[in-house]
Order: structure tokens, then sequence, then C-alpha cells
């Protein structure tokens, strides 16, 4: 039935074009975005995960540059710890040298000075970023024996982790300003530290020959703390530096997997608006052709 008042064909060719132009406005804007999901209309759950995963995605950024920080300031701990038994050996060669009767213990004290204020001087410059894990003050406000390092960030079921790598400087610190309990500034058996011994007033005597021998005791003990405090050191930095490996891989896995919920597919998505653009050309077609129907009823009256 042909009706002046209700054009059925029109009608339906506005709705088909009006769903082909909807269609078209979605994959301009995914094309335009790289995106199939850019905000929670398109896919909410998508949306949603991909958002938190972003969020954590930055957070794994920051623990990477904490865990080159630590990994710098255990390094520069190290370095420090590494060159004190070098010079700690040096004193117990000293020390050696002290036992043969007849020496100069006074000239060899001397040497053994430089080296001590060497060793002070290693320790206290042995700083990063204001860290100073082997020249520290027990006593100062605010000290905390461990020196914590963020080493991951992780989330289940909605709680958030963050996890640390922890080095206590009981085991690292070779001078204390409270309490003289470092390595180097703690008394030992011969009744002074190595940082202090003063051998300028030993003689060839039976007694102080054994001072003598506890002194060199003493130092050997401190070159085995400072050895194995630099093999914690070591075994720090080296899991630091796996850890960080191990986000850098971590957070190309959650890059990826955030695009495999939300890219576009470039290719089949230019596809389908080249398709779309025809579609809309031949529906706008249908329109007018739909429109033009009407009027020929005109015909009928003339």
């Amino acid at each position: 039935m042909s009706s002046l008042l209700t054009n059925t064909a029109a009608l339906t060719a506005l709705s088909s074009l009006n769903k082909t132009a909807y269609s078209l406005q979605m994959t301009q804007n995914r094309i335009s975005t790289g995106l199939r999901v850019s905000s929670a209309a398109d896919n909410a759950g998508y949306w949603s995960i991909a958002t938190t995963m972003r969020s954590d995605n930055s957070s794994l950024t920051s623990v990477k540059d904490a865990l080159g920080l630590g990994s710098a300031a255990t390094d520069v701990a190290y370095t420090g710890t590494n060159a004190a038994i070098g010079l700690a050996g040096q004193i117990k060669d000293k020390l050696v040298a002290a036992l043969q009767p007849g020496v100069d213990r006074t000239k060899i004290q001397s040497e053994i000075k430089q080296l001590q204020a060497q060793l002070k001087s290693t320790a206290d410059s042995s700083s990063f970023s204001g860290q100073n894990w082997l020249s520290v003050d027990s006593g100062a406000a605010g000290y905390n024996v461990t020196r914590s390092t963020i080493s991951s960030f992780t989330r289940a079921g909605g709680t958030v982790n963050v996890g640390t790598i922890d080095i206590s400087v009981t085991t690292t610190k070779l001078f204390d300003a409270t309490g003289a309990t470092g390595i180097l500034d703690k008394t030992g058996s011969s009744g002074s530290s190595v940082s202090a011994l003063d051998i300028s007033a030993l003689t060839d005597s039976a007694a102080d020959q054994t001072k003598l021998k506890a002194m060199i005791t003493d130092v050997d003990t401190a070159v085995s703390g400072m050895t194995s405090s630099a093999a914690d050191l070591g075994a720090a930095k080296t899991r630091m530096t796996n850890q960080s490996t191990f986000i850098d891989a971590l957070s190309a896995a959650i890059t990826s997997g955030i695009g495999t919920l939300v890219d576009a597919n470039m290719t089949e998505e230019s596809t389908k608006l080249s398709a779309l653009q025809v579609q809309q050309q031949l529906g706008t077609q249908a329109l007018s052709i739909a429109n033009q129907s009407s009027q020929s009823i005109l015909t009928l009256f003339r």
C-alpha cells in the first residue's frame, strides 16, 4: 500500500543509514586512537583491567628506579669494603714485619697510622645519595640498622604488596661513632681496635710479642669479617640486577597483555572502514530513492 503519511521504505533506509554511520564513527575512532577499547563505554570489563594494569606497570617503573639506586648504594659499599680489605691487609703485613726482633717499630707505626687514617677516610667516603653503610652513627636520631630497597610490586586479590631487599648495616659497618661496634673500631683480643692499634711502645719482650701476635689475629679477624661483608654485598647487588632484568621482562609482558585486550587490529579496521564508506554511500542513495517514491503518486492526480 502506498501512503503519503508513512514512507516505510524511507524509514527503513534511514535506520540502516544511521546504523552504518554509527559503525563508521566507531571504526574511525579506533583508527585514530589505535584502540578498540578507548573508554569504559566500549567494554567496561576490558577497560577496567587495562587501566589497572597500566597503573601497576607505571609502579614497576618506580620499582626499577629504586633498584637502580639500591644497586648503586650497594656497589659503593662493596667498593669501599674491598678497598678497606686491601688496606687492612697492608696493616697485617706491617705487623708481621714488626715481629722481627730489633726492627724500628716506631717507624712501622708511622706507616700503620697512615693506613689507619686511610681506612677511616675510605669508610667515610663510601656514601651514595646520603647513604653510608660503612661509617655510621647508631646513636643518631632515626637510625635504622636495616637498609631496604624496593624490589617488587604485586597485586593479589585487590591487595597491593611491595617487596624489599634488606641489608643489615650490622654486618657491613666498619666504624660506628656510637659504641665503636664496627668491624674496624671495636676492641679485639689485643685490647685495641684495628683502627687504633699502636705498636710504637712495644719491645722484644715475650709479653709484647704475644700482644703483637694478638694484634695480627685481630686484623686477620677484621679482614675475614670484611670479606664476608663484601660477599653479602656482592650477592645483594647480583639479586638487585637480576630483579631489575626481571622487571624489564615483566613490564614488557604486561604492556603486551594490555595491547591484546584493548589495541585495535589496524588491518581489520582499515578494511572495515572501506566497506562502511561504501555502505554509507549506498544507504544515502537508497534513502534518496525512497524519498522520491512518494512523489510518483502525484502523477496519478494529473
